[in-house]
């Protein structure tokens, strides 16, 4: 829609600029009214959203993610799994994202992300169930560290912005309720919490290094490295739901093999196992079966709709 001589960064991009500032993301959907507006003033002629293409909204991503560049910030994309709307981020490409968010958050609230993270990625996150998600009130509970952790904190001996004696019941609410707002968390029609969007991008590094054993040059080739953060072979981005269910092809695309329907991934993979694993004995979060996931719903309705995708 905008004029071949508005070619050049103007005030139009410029206020898109500012329109994404002001969310956590962005879709070629929500971006059509915006970009509406600020054609609408800039050619004083109405402009609806219907008439805004993507080719429109493209030139303007582009031209964001240069001029944003130049302050450390990058504009990245990926689909959502559910959706496979292409979703746009707006990331810190210099800082860590935790280290981001301790400028908005309490030390104590920080800890109590991290607590929540492990639980998707450790806990609840094992080569029989592969959830990756908790609910409201499994992650609630997770509101005071644990036990050994509170004593070390007692005496003294924790690190500058780890956890003191946790946060209450009502915190650890209004915390998830913000995250939801802010865009770091999704909250499905079952009541689960798992990564959006916008946190796959921007916590991308971080939970590779955080739960994937990269090891090192000379250890054990024969000795398994511990993987919890997978990718799709196609698309190369992180998988944290049943990824063949939102494709019209169900073949593998590096095995070519058919998918089976039975292995889930996400909110599935907790209604299909009900039994309770036993537990290895093992110290390690990564080699313990996660206890039973309260609030599982039936394998009927997770909130994805079997044609979605098509």
């Amino acid at each position: 829609m905008a004029d071949d001589e508005d070619e050049a960064y103007n005030n139009t991009n410029r206020a898109f600029v500012q329109a994404f500032l002001a969310r956590s993301t962005l879709t070629y959907d929500e971006a059509k009214p915006i970009l509406a507006a600020i054609f609408s003033v800039h050619e004083k002629r109405e402009t609806l959203p219907e008439d805004v293409t993507e080719a429109d909204f493209n030139s303007y991503i582009s031209a964001a993610n240069n001029a944003v560049s130049l302050y450390d910030f990058e504009i990245r994309s990926t689909y959502h799994q559910i959706t496979r709307t292409r979703v746009y981020a707006l990331v810190n490409s210099a800082s860590d994202p935790i280290t981001q968010l301790a400028t908005t958050h309490s030390a104590d609230e920080i800890s109590y992300l991290k607590r929540v993270l492990d639980a998707m990625f450790e806990t609840y996150n094992t080569p029989r169930r592969e959830i990756m998600a908790l609910t409201s009130m499994d992650a609630v509970r997770l509101n005071r560290p644990p036990t050994a952790e509170r004593s070390e904190t007692q005496n003294g001996s924790t690190t500058q912005g780890s956890a003191g004696q946790g946060i209450t019941g009502k915190e650890a609410e209004k915390m998830l309720s913000t995250l939801v707002d802010e865009g770091w968390l999704e909250r499905s029609r079952k009541g689960y919490y798992s990564l959006s969007p916008r946190a796959l991008m921007e916590l991308r590094g971080w939970l590779i290094e955080t739960y994937n054993d990269l090891g090192d040059d000379d250890e054990d080739e024969d000795v398994p490295r511990v993987l919890k953060i997978k990718f799709c072979y196609a698309c190369k981005e992180i998988i944290t739901t049943s990824f063949f269910r939102m494709q019209k092809s169900k073949k593998c695309p590096l095995c070519k093999a058919d998918w089976t329907g039975n292995d889930l991934v996400g909110e599935r993979a907790a209604a299909a196992t009900r039994k309770p694993e036993s537990r290895s004995g093992g110290p390690s979060l990564a080699r313990t079966s996660p206890p039973a996931v309260s609030q599982g719903g039936s394998n009927d309705d997770d909130g994805v709709d079997e044609e979605e995708g098509d």
